[in-house]
């Protein structure tokens, strides 16, 4: 992969910091390579799901931790299971950790496990402060433009 050097843009922008950040590392494979295999969907406008496949892992085995805007799951096997002789082990049964970047204002809503699928439900929710706002021009009322809400379709 090649590597590209984001400095240039360090100096003409503020702010950007995260962006940058998120941008050097998407090349970056964290050490659990594909494993567990997943999906991200987008349901509505504002409503995403992640999907992992967690074949044999229980709800007590698995974690699902939000800090910042860091999504992480992580699955953690007990120890204990060498008695077993397997003649061929083709079921992935190691534990992993797997992150994602989540944008800002995206919150978790909940997370369901059935038929070894672990499902979370995600929700960008932006605060009225951050929306879209209208000004109103008026000739009469120089320095007190008046702010309104852009209708939402």
């Amino acid at each position: 992969m090649r590597n590209y050097d984001l400095t240039p843009l360090y100096r003409n922008t503020v702010g950007f910091d995260r962006m940058f950040d998120l941008l050097e590392n998407i090349g970056k494979v964290e050490g659990s390579g594909g494993y567990p295999p997943y999906n991200i969907e987008r349901l509505d406008e504002d409503e995403y799901r992640i999907t992992l496949a967690v074949a044999g892992f229980s709800e007590d085995e698995l974690e699902i931790v939000v800090h910042e805007n860091t999504l992480t799951v992580a699955g953690v096997r007990p120890e204990g299971d060498e008695q077993r002789t397997f003649l061929h082990q083709g079921i992935a049964g190691r534990s992993f950790e797997r992150r994602f970047q989540l944008a800002d204002h995206v919150k978790i809503e909940g997370a369901s496990l059935k038929n070894g699928l672990l499902n979370v439900a995600l929700k960008r929710e932006i605060p009225e402060a951050k929306k879209p706002r209208k000004i109103s021009i008026s000739a009469d009322a120089i320095g007190k433009e008046t702010l309104k809400p852009v209708n939402a379709a």
